[in-house]
């Protein structure tokens, strides 16, 4: 069933910025598109050894897809559980291509004075935990919608099918710290800047 979130305290990112966090094993993270079309790039760490880290390789590997979606696993570099997906209401999500950056929309949009992306906002998230741009790694894209050409493997980015409302639900394997993104790439929002909603709950 669509659009079901919890009654706990729902906290929002403005359209192109990022929020850190922590979260314990068990907890809940919902990640909810207020107003559709909307892409949010999710990192996490282990909180006792930020050297294990979500890892896109190992969890595409162990699903055997490249498109995760409910009951799915997102392993760490260590192949450690790290999120099962509990709940879907999209089913199409990127694992593949690197955060937004000042650099990426250089080369890619051409812009001579670029915004840092969700790149920038990542590293911003992470800075609190001791980290740097060097351990901000690929992203799990959540809306993300990348076509794939299964002859040429030709990628193209298109406006998520995500509706006002929709969510994404992770349950945490281990006490993490998070970052947490309202996409900053005009490709992947349809080029309609939107913010993000997040919640965490015990269940």
């Amino acid at each position: 069933m669509r659009n079901q979130h919890s009654a706990c305290e729902t906290t929002r990112i403005s359209p192109r910025s990022g929020h850190g966090f922590l979260i314990k094993a068990g907890q809940i993270l919902t990640i909810i598109d207020p107003e559709g079309e909307q892409v949010s790039d999710l990192i996490s760490y282990n909180l006792s050894d930020p050297r294990e880290y979500l890892s896109s390789g190992r969890s595409i590997d162990y699903a055997g897809r490249m498109f995760l979606t409910t009951e799915d696993i997102l392993y760490s570099n260590r192949s450690n559980p790290m999120w099962t997906i509990v709940h879907d209401d999209v089913g199409r999500h990127d694992f593949t291509l690197t955060p937004c950056s000042a650099e990426m929309f250089r080369k890619l949009y051409g812009d001579d004075d670029p915004h840092h992306g969700c790149f920038g906002n990542l590293c911003k998230a992470v800075e609190k935990f001791g980290l740097g741009p060097d351990d901000v790694h690929t992203a799990f894209n959540i809306f993300m919608y990348v076509h794939v050409d299964s002859e040429t493997g030709k990628i193209e980015v298109r406006p998520p099918q995500s509706r006002p409302g929709d969510c994404l639900k992770l349950r945490s394997e281990m006490d993490m710290f998070v970052g947490l993104t309202a996409c900053s790439a005009g490709q992947s929002n349809n080029f309609t800047y939107k913010p993000i909603d997040y919640q965490i709950s015990n269940r």
